[in-house]
């Protein structure tokens, strides 16, 4: 992340919080982990997980995290240049470009990633594992396998037109 940036820049989007018991001699002891997705609507975003004994400190140890591992995602317009699956474990994600108007058709996590990427217009499908993090490491490896025409002409010392025909 860049230093200059401000903190208002980020949106942020709490995707899950649990509540998990840890079972002593005394009774119960509960801790709270919290996912959290930012970005600033122009194509980076990034997640993070935190956990704490306090609702607070773990939403904000997983913003923290969110904004180190910001990446920056190939746009075209509104949605993503092609249709692209993302895997990560059980996890599968279908993601595909929509025309304009079409909004976002997804559900929890990928919507989040989507709202806070800036992709107005795409189609989406979750597939296998519902596991909120696994669903986020799926969408993020989509995102790192997206192309970019302009630099795949550029590998090949070719233009656009020739590529596309």
């Amino acid at each position: 992340m860049d230093d200059n940036r401000t903190e208002k820049e980020y949106i942020e989007k709490l995707v899950r919080l649990n509540r998990v018991a840890k079972v002593v001699k005394g009774g119960r002891r509960f801790s709270f982990s919290a996912l959290v997705v930012v970005g600033d609507q122009k194509g980076r975003v990034g997640f993070g997980f935190g956990k704490a004994n306090d609702v607070s400190e773990a939403i904000k140890k997983s913003l923290e995290k969110a904004k180190k591992n910001v990446i920056m995602v190939n746009l075209q317009k509104n949605t993503i240049p092609h249709m692209i699956i993302g895997k990560y474990k059980s996890a599968r994600v279908i993601l595909k470009p929509a025309a304009p108007g079409t909004g976002v058709i997804a559900g929890g996590p990928v919507r989040a990633v989507m709202d806070a990427v800036g992709v107005k217009d795409i189609l989406s499908k979750s597939l296998g594992s519902d596991n909120s993090m696994n669903i986020l490491k799926a969408v993020f490896n989509g995102f790192g396998r997206l192309m970019n025409a302009k630099k795949i002409a550029q590998n090949r010392n070719k233009t656009v037109q020739e590529i596309w025909g």
